[in-house]
């Protein structure tokens, strides 16, 4: 299976449980034709360079993933007839590119859960204080 990257720029104007509905969506679609989402990271609402669709704001999807080839042939489709999404970009990643990928992706795992883990000791001694 390779690795990938996708961006998916969504319509600004819906709500966030409909981004929630539309990631799930897209989440599903490559989970169920075989492939594996090793990150996904929601950078929000911003600006877009240019208009695109009479849209001048976007809510930005970026995931890495792995994937059969034949899964992105549906991917593709499905964002051509999929209205949330305003723009979409699926790269292959190189070998290099996607090792790069991954330890990152692991990096941050360690540092949220090592932020997680800081954050509880804190938790019990402000119960502590209250007490």
């Amino acid at each position: 299976m390779n690795i990938y990257e996708n961006i998916a720029i969504l319509n600004a104007s819906l709500g966030d449980e409909e981004i929630e509905t539309a990631s799930g969506k897209i989440k599903d679609l490559i989970t169920n034709s075989g492939g594996e989402i090793l990150k996904i990271d929601m950078w929000g609402r911003r600006k877009l360079a240019y208009e695109i669709k009479k849209q001048k704001k976007g809510f930005y999807l970026f995931l890495v993933f792995k994937s059969p080839s034949a899964a992105i042939k549906k991917l593709e489709d499905y964002y051509k007839v999929f209205d949330p999404v305003v723009k979409y970009m699926v790269i292959k990643l190189e070998k290099k590119q996607a090792e790069a990928a991954l330890s990152q992706t692991r990096l941050s795992e360690k540092s949220s859960s090592a932020a997680e883990a800081a954050a509880a000791p804190t938790e019990k001694t402000e119960q502590k204080k209250e007490a």
